[in-house]
């Protein structure tokens, strides 16, 4: 894993705009994450728990939650760049959950024309295929880090201040100065 994140990291620093290439990736991902929780709140939770149970999930109100609150909390926390590699766990797990039980009886493609009628055109159910962006969006977070303007950059430098700043006791120093940087 190691290797990995240094290539990536060499990759990144090779062109100085490619630093920037975080940003829209956490626009994207953590605004998407929150529009799906979102409109699972604005046709009521019970409708996605009716849903669960049709499709019999165990403890549907809970998973109902709790798929919700991953949607809107891990979309946010993507979106500011904060805990990305933290929130990617669960997030991975509702996007797997969400391929296996409804995306993938209906192929690869998002795109389904069914009709273009006057009304505008017609599409079908989504396959899996924006499953796999959403999860390639978000390993590219975790492995490149999430940019500039991200929450996790200023708890990095907050705490490599913090440890930088810490020293060795030696007891050959004036009591109030005991404290040497490493």
């Amino acid at each position: 894993m190691k290797i990995l994140s240094d290539f990536v990291v060499k990759l990144l620093t090779r062109c100085p705009a490619a630093r920037w290439s975080p940003i829209p990736l956490r626009l994207i991902v953590g605004y998407g994450f929150m529009q799906h929780g979102f409109a699972k709140l604005s046709r009521g939770p019970d409708a996605f728990v009716a849903i669960l149970q049709a499709m019999r999930v165990p403890v549907p109100h809970f998973m109902a939650w709790l798929t919700i609150l991953t949607e809107l909390i891990g979309g946010l926390a993507v979106l500011l760049g904060a805990f990305v590699t933290i929130v990617t766990v669960p997030m991975m797990a509702v996007l797997l959950a969400a391929m296996l039980t409804v995306h993938l009886p209906y192929g690869f493609s998002s795109i389904k024309l069914l009709a273009v009628t006057a009304a505008g055109a017609k599409f079908g159910p989504v396959g899996y295929e924006i499953i796999l962006l959403y999860s390639a969006c978000l390993a590219a977070l975790v492995i490149g880090g999430s940019g500039p303007f991200a929450i996790d950059g200023l708890i990095s430098k907050r705490f490599d201040a913090r440890t930088r700043t810490r020293g060795f006791l030696t007891a050959d120093a004036p009591a109030g100065l005991r404290r040497v940087a490493r």
